[in-house]
Parts: structure tokens; C-alpha cells; sequence
């Protein structure tokens, strides 16, 4: 009998522990923003997601689209961005790592570090939807480097106790 024989991977509870971990790290991400904005106002008034969507030709008057609460007018477009990236990129973690538990090294910090590099340092100005990364001022590096931490961090805790509460032998 092999020692390090792969169990199976139980997929439906990988996405439903994906999903909600992703929801739930995506709040732990607006959060975080809020402390240490990544972006000047001036950048956010088109905020990276609003501006991917016009690079595809979606009009401004739905890409900057929004609700109000509590007098405030927040973004829902860029919300549904914001959670869809995050729910996404979480599901595809749990996915991956119920096989690959390398992928788990520092409880996705650098799992979540590779996605900042890959987005926000490759991708992304790449495609011009935001500044080279050497025309990012600092303070967007360190919010988004420790934001993509404790997001992806998030996942892996969240992720891994659900997956585990609904595959678990009762």
C-alpha cells in the first residue's frame, strides 16, 4: 500500500467550500482596501475592474453603474468584478490543492502573492489597464502584495474547514 496515495477529491464540496471561502475573503479584501487604499482617488475613479470592462467595450454608464445605501453610492459593477475574481480564483484553489498540497505552502500567502505578481505586475499593465508596475507608487505595491496575503490567506483557512466539515465521515 502506498503511503502517499492520493484520496479522491470530492468536487462539489471543493466548489461550495471555494465559493464561500471566496465570498468571504472577497469582504476580507474590501476591508483591507479601506485601510490601505491601493489607488489615489484620482486613480479610483475608474478603479481597474471598471476600466477592464470599458477595454471590452462595455459603456461607462454601466461599468461606473451604482446602489445606494445608507446614502452611500457604492459600485455594483465592480462589486460583481471584485467577487467574481475572488470566488474564481478560490474555487480554483481548493480545487487544486485538495491534490496538490504544495500549492498550500504558507496557507496561500504565496499562492496569493503569485496572483498579484501575475495581475497586477504582468497582466494587467500589460493590457494597460493599469500603469507599469514601475509607475505604481509603492503604496499600491505593499496594499496589494499584503491585500493578495490576507485574501488568499483567507481562502486557505475558510476553504479548508468547509471542504473538511462536508467531506468529513460522520
Amino acid at each position: 500500500m502506498r503511503l502517499n496515495k492520493r484520496q479522491k477529491t470530492d468536487l462539489k464540496a471543493a466548489v461550495i467550500a471555494g465559493t464561500a471561502a471566496g465570498i468571504f475573503s472577497g469582504l476580507v479584501k474590501l476591508g483591507w482596501e479601506n485601510i490601505l487604499p491601493p489607488r489615489t482617488a484620482e486613480r479610483d475613479s475608474t478603479n481597474p475592474p471598471q476600466k477592464l470592462l470599458q477595454q471590452f467595450g462595455i459603456p461607462e454608464k454601466i461599468t461606473h453603474a451604482t446602489y445606494t445605501y445608507s446614502d452611500h453610492k457604492l459600485p455594483w459593477v465592480s462589486y460583481l468584478m471584485h467577487f467574481g475574481f475572488s470566488t474564481s480564483f478560490a474555487i480554483l484553489y481548493e480545487v487544486l490543492t485538495q491534490n496538490r498540497r504544495y500549492l498550500r505552502v504558507g496557507s496561500g500567502a504565496i499562492f496569493g502573492l503569485a496572483i498579484w505578481v501575475a495581475f497586477h505586475i504582468g497582466i494587467m499593465p500589460m493590457m494597460k489597464t493599469v500603469p507599469s508596475a514601475s509607475d505604481q507608487p509603492t503604496e499600491e505595491h505593499l496594499s496589494e502584495a499584503l491585500g493578495h496575503i490576507a485574501w488568499m490567506w483567507t481562502n486557505d483557512i475558510v476553504g479548508r474547514e468547509i471542504y473538511r466539515r462536508l467531506t468529513e465521515k460522520k
